[in-house]
């Protein structure tokens, strides 16, 4: 089991990973739909990899300001 303290770097992991997948995807799709469909697997499988290093890294250097800025947003529930 992977230590509590390093939950940031996993979480970094997992959300970039998803997130990487996700919108090389979409954006595979939206360069190659018109001109060459047969490719789509292919070059989608090319871009993640190089979605993910990048979007980990941004997810690891982003998170803890997106932290902050959440936690003034979001009402603190009222001590008792």
């Amino acid at each position: 089991m992977i230590p509590t303290k390093y939950t940031p770097v996993v979480f970094a992991f997992f959300m970039s990973m998803l997130m990487a997948f996700m919108m090389s995807g979409v954006l595979t799709f939206v360069n190659l739909r018109p001109i060459a469909p047969g490719l789509f697997l292919e070059r989608w499988m090319h871009a993640f990899p190089i979605a993910w290093f990048f979007a980990f890294f941004a997810a690891l250097l982003s998170g803890p300001i997106v932290r902050k800025i959440v936690a003034k947003l979001v009402a603190q529930p009222p001590r008792s």
